[in-house]
């Protein structure tokens, strides 16, 4: 049994009623949109959780952070450190996007040491396989590739990206067409290369009941990939972008007809006036299956500062139904990220998610707002920095002028807003009572 087959047979799971409290929710509802393919709850069978993560219909935005050692740079401690900061900072979900050296062995650390769900995209490790043993990536054979996503199973992944949607037919046009930024997913340029190299058809589109054989053992959500997403705000709906959504939606449908679990990711760069649009777009053709959404990054020239970028992007999306962001870093486009421009990320990814849902779910995130505007207007501090997404940061800006906590901060000083009408009361009243007196 999946959490689909369970949901349709009106039976309430364990994980359903853990996601259903920490979202305030009621327990039915979240069964019933699981069984419609409305909401996912990520976790393989086999693996035990400390925080569960529910993303879809009427849930709270969700934000993943992506880490991952690289052929570049692989340095198992830095990787473990970032793990750290997104058990600390409030990540929802983690993927392992590791490209080099000892794939299996980091996979297992981060499902060791992450508490929340844990996602792969195991094309990465097919590449590093292939050219490390074949020198050429386009020799890899459909059971070489099926063999490492059921690995990815078997460890207890929770949720795999896997390019169901590039055809043959769309990677084609995709070589043929003028693309501003052309195909900027590292698994979408693989299988292109190895489709049209080899005059065959993508081996997870024309497998795809398979991946739904190996998916139901396991209880694995399968996040349907953006292989041709724009890379630029260009390509934004171009016929690849608009194409592969078409092919995953159908796919997604027929997963969830079969008690799979699906998400669906995109869209990349976009300008803000079609992010709105986007999200319907998604929802319309999918049925209203959970959407993942890269970035949305607005612009093209924010390279050093793309984690603000895509925050912006991210905070119309979610106020308009995308229901988890993956994150961005300062490094995106750069680098590979360090641990403190991990923190950076997601801390501006929660933000963008939670001022999303400040629209999209009211009252059930705005209380932390009203809570801040009267710590402020009573200068609690403690109960300010207790409300912030980064209390030590905080604190250090708080501090950075003065030496101790209270009264007002550096800004205004004697002049704070709320000191100097409360004076000015309270002089009145004395200089009242005196003349009364007298």
């Amino acid at each position: 049994m999946t959490q689909i087959t369970e949901a349709k047979s009106g039976n309430v799971t364990e994980e359903m009623k853990i996601v259903a409290k920490e979202e305030n929710e009621d327990p039915n509802k979240i069964r019933d949109r699981i069984a419609k393919g409305k909401i996912v709850i990520l976790k393989n069978k086999i693996r035990s959780l400390e925080k569960y993560t529910g993303v879809g219909e009427g849930l709270i935005t969700k934000v993943n952070v992506n880490i991952g050692a690289s052929t570049d740079h692989y340095n198992i401690e830095e990787e473990m450190e970032k793990i750290e900061i997104a058990n600390k900072f409030g990540a929802d979900s983690l993927m392992d996007l590791t490209d080099g050296g000892d794939i299996d062995y980091i996979r297992k650390l981060v499902l060791q040491r992450a508490k929340m769900p844990v996602g792969t995209v195991p094309i990465y490790q097919l590449y590093y396989e292939m050219v490390t043993k074949r020198k050429y990536v386009i020799d890899f054979t459909e059971d070489d590739f099926f063999n490492v996503i059921e690995k990815h199973f078997k460890d207890g992944v929770d949720f795999v990206t896997l390019h169901t949607g590039v055809t043959l037919d769309l990677a084609k046009k995709a070589a043929e067409m003028k693309r501003t930024a052309g195909i900027v997913s590292r698994g979408g340029t693989i299988l292109a290369a190895w489709e049209i190299y080899n005059e065959k058809e993508n081996p997870l589109y024309a497998n795809f009941d398979y991946l739904l054989e190996l998916a139901k053992e396991y209880d694995v959500t399968l996040s349907l990939g953006d292989a041709l997403r724009p890379g630029g705000i260009d390509d934004a709906h171009d016929e690849l972008h608009v194409g592969e959504l078409i092919v995953n939606s159908r796919l997604a449908r027929k997963a969830i007809e079969n008690g799979i679990q699906v998400m669906i990711e995109g869209p990349g760069h976009m300008p803000l006036d079609q992010i709105e649009m986007d999200i319907k777009l998604e929802k319309q053709l999918s049925g209203g299956v959970p959407y993942y959404v890269l970035g949305i990054l607005p612009t093209d020239i924010a390279a050093g500062y793309d984690h603000i970028a895509g925050a912006i992007g991210g905070a119309i999306a979610a106020m308009n139904g995308a229901d988890m962001l993956c994150y961005l870093t300062p490094a995106e486009h750069l680098s590979l990220p360090n641990p403190e421009q991990v923190k950076e990320g997601l801390i501006a990814f929660k933000i963008a998610a939670h001022a999303g849902d400040i629209i999209k779910v009211g009252e059930k995130v705005k209380n932390k707002d009203t809570e801040m505007s009267k710590a402020r207007s009573r200068l609690n501090w403690k109960r300010m920095f207790d409300l912030t997404f980064d209390q030590d940061n905080a604190i250090k800006i708080y501090l950075q002028y003065k030496n101790f906590a209270g009264g007002s901060c550096t800004m205004c000083g004697d002049l704070c807003v709320y000191l100097v009408l409360p004076r000015a009361l309270n002089k009145k009243k004395y200089d009242k009572d005196k003349k009364t007196r007298s």
